[in-house]
């Protein structure tokens, strides 16, 4: 008798102390409500629990939360007014682009290598090498289209997520459909005429990194499958990435692209993970990870957290910041792999806060930067690096938030944007 006593003095005491909270007590615990009511609806949109942890990678709902509404906060107004511009945009893909250059058909994807041009002591021979320097005569008509679906289509998916309308996830579907079911409209699931060279060759395994344009596509996919899109149609999507995941995997061209020395590798483990992330293929999420902690560090990140190889370019500025980016999104497409890959480092801190304590300096003043000028497109950067967003969440560093969120976050140099591949992170967080 004298413990229930006990218990209920103790009920009473509480009940006095909530009923005494301050009106801005009672209105936090009341904002705290809100937040998890955000955070449910947001998992929701996502399809279910799981399929949210992969997609936002993170493994504490609190956390993920606070990444949800930093990026929401930030991005929210870019966001609707892009998805708004977009739903009058109808899907358009290659074959709406014929070309005689390629050696491919109507729905092989076809491409010419940048810096290749004609050699003016044999005009009518194959192509000579200026690094760093594009070709304006280029064809380059499948790669626009590759571009826009990658601009408008994870644009369109974000402000469904943020909106629940359902006028933007229908538009995304039927750039899916268009790009990835349609027989008239889809693309093969390969790229063996990508990067040719005029006389030397029809294509090329570095022409692989012209679909780092589909990680984000595939990224938005992961929201709409099936819920949206319906299940034959959501099948025959992650069908058409498990087909162009095993080529990228297993052809000769996929291999020599993925044993690359350089960005051209860490854009081909981008791919990999997020399209095999896509497709429910964990066995090459984790050979990945494997590469990237056994190989892309070791061999890529120097002890100051540079790229060399980046540094040894002729535009080693744009080449050091795209290659940190795809590293990040490398990072955040293995979210729910142990340990945790944004936070992991070899022995010796080699790790991705190491790549973002080298860059950050020359992200927040350009005029810092100690190498030698790029020979094209210098004065375009820089713009929001996701690389500064991911790790700034990951080691918990408000600066390079802050900084993420006062850069340029679409920027229209087309040289820019061509190595810009994640630009609704949103989609990431």
């Amino acid at each position: 008798m004298q413990a229930l006593k006990i218990a209920f003095s103790i009920v009473r005491r509480m009940r006095k102390i909530f009923l005494n909270r301050s009106q801005k007590q009672r209105k936090k615990r009341l904002m705290t409500a809100l937040d998890r009511r955000m955070f449910l609806k947001a998992a929701t949109v996502a399809g279910c629990s799981t399929a949210a942890g992969l997609a936002w990678g993170l493994p504490h709902p609190a956390k993920q939360l606070d990444a949800f509404r930093t990026v929401s906060a930030t991005d929210r107004k870019r966001i609707l007014e892009a998805g708004d511009r977009y739903l009058s945009q109808a899907p358009l893909t290659i074959t709406a682009f014929p070309t005689k250059r390629s050696a491919g058909g109507l729905h092989d994807f076809y491409s010419q290598a940048d810096y290749f041009w004609p050699n003016p002591k044999n005009p009518d021979g194959p192509y000579a090498n200026r690094d760093g320097q594009s070709n304006p005569d280029n064809f380059n008509d499948h790669r626009k289209v590759m571009v826009a679906l990658s601009i408008q289509m994870p644009a369109l998916t974000a402000a469904w997520v943020l909106t629940e309308d359902p006028r933007y996830a229908q538009k995304a579907c039927d750039h899916l459909r268009a790009w990835f079911v349609t027989s008239e409209t889809r693309m093969n699931p390969n790229l063996m005429f990508s990067q040719a060279i005029q006389g030397v060759s029809t294509g090329r395994s570095i022409g692989i990194i012209d679909t780092l344009h589909l990680v984000e596509v595939a990224r938005a996919a992961s929201f709409l499958t099936p819920k949206m899109l319906g299940a034959a149609d959501s099948a025959a999507v992650k069908a058409w990435f498990a087909s162009y995941l095993d080529w990228l995997c297993n052809s000769e061209r996929g291999k020599g692209e993925r044993d690359t020395q350089n960005n051209h590798s860490m854009c081909w483990a981008l791919q990999a993970a997020e399209f095999a992330r896509l497709s429910d293929n964990n066995a090459v999420r984790e050979e990945v990870y494997r590469r990237y902690k056994e190989i892309l560090l070791p061999d890529q990140l120097a002890a100051d957290g540079s790229f060399p190889k980046e540094l040894a370019r002729t535009k080693p500025y744009s080449y050091s910041i795209f290659n940190f980016d795809v590293m990040a999104g490398l990072c955040q497409s293995l979210k729910g792999l142990a340990p945790d890959p944004p936070a992991f480092k070899l022995p010796d801190g080699r790790g991705l806060s190491k790549a973002a304590e080298f860059i950050y300096p020359f992200l927040k003043d350009k005029g810092a930067w100690k190498w030698a000028k790029d020979v094209e497109h210098f004065d375009a950067l820089p713009v929001r690096s996701p690389g500064l967003l991911f790790a700034g969440l990951a080691a918990h560093e408000e600066k390079y938030i802050d900084l993420w969120k006062t850069l340029n976050p679409d920027p229209t140099d087309k040289e820019v944007i061509r190595n810009y591949p994640i630009r609704q992170p949103l989609l990431w967080v």
